[in-house]
């Protein structure tokens, strides 16, 4: 299915003429405009402390209410995705970071509301001293500590976030 299924219409001049050009854009025979579909970026974050365990929150609002997740988000525009990583850990779980590292990445369609977003999640590890004054909020309905040889991949609810943890426990 062509990624851009869900837009019927022209963004530019709203003409229903909005057909598919490529396998990543639609052009209106009306005015011509061409609409390149690309990724959201959003990031998602293994946070370390002093001790090493890993903090982890249970997500509060679907897609995959009551699971695990790794603290993340959508970049907002101007953001680079350092600044996304500290602002949404900091809505999250209250921690600041003191450290951040980019391990790396894996594309996703992320379900929202019935519509397909197409991410490209960046993976980062970040270090705090300690969990102390985490406090789940926003999108986290709880904060969990783990041991990093006690991650299971199968309590993650979302699909990028289940191949990240494979990933990082395997590295």
């Amino acid at each position: 299915m062509h990624p851009l299924h869900q837009f019927t219409y022209c963004p530019s001049c709203g003409s229903k003429s909005f057909a598919i050009r490529n396998e990543k854009a639609k052009q209106c025979t009306v005015c011509g405009f061409t609409y390149y579909f690309n990724p959201s970026a959003s990031v998602a974050c293994f946070i370390k402390d002093k001790k090493g365990d890993l903090l982890v929150v249970r997500r509060a609002k679907d897609p995959a209410k009551g699971t695990l997740d790794l603290p993340g988000g959508f970049a907002d525009m101007n953001e680079s995705a350092e600044e996304v990583v500290r602002r949404e850990i900091k809505e999250e779980t209250g921690l600041i970071i003191t450290e951040c590292r980019y391990l790396f990445s894996i594309p996703n369609i992320y379900p929202y509301l019935g519509f397909e977003v197409h991410t490209l999640d960046l993976f980062f590890e970040c270090h705090v001293d300690n969990f102390d004054h985490a406090k789940a909020a926003d999108d986290a309905a709880e904060i969990i500590r783990i041991a990093p040889n006690d991650l299971n991949s199968d309590a993650f609810g979302l699909q990028s976030i289940k191949k990240a943890v494979k990933r990082y426990r395997s590295e």
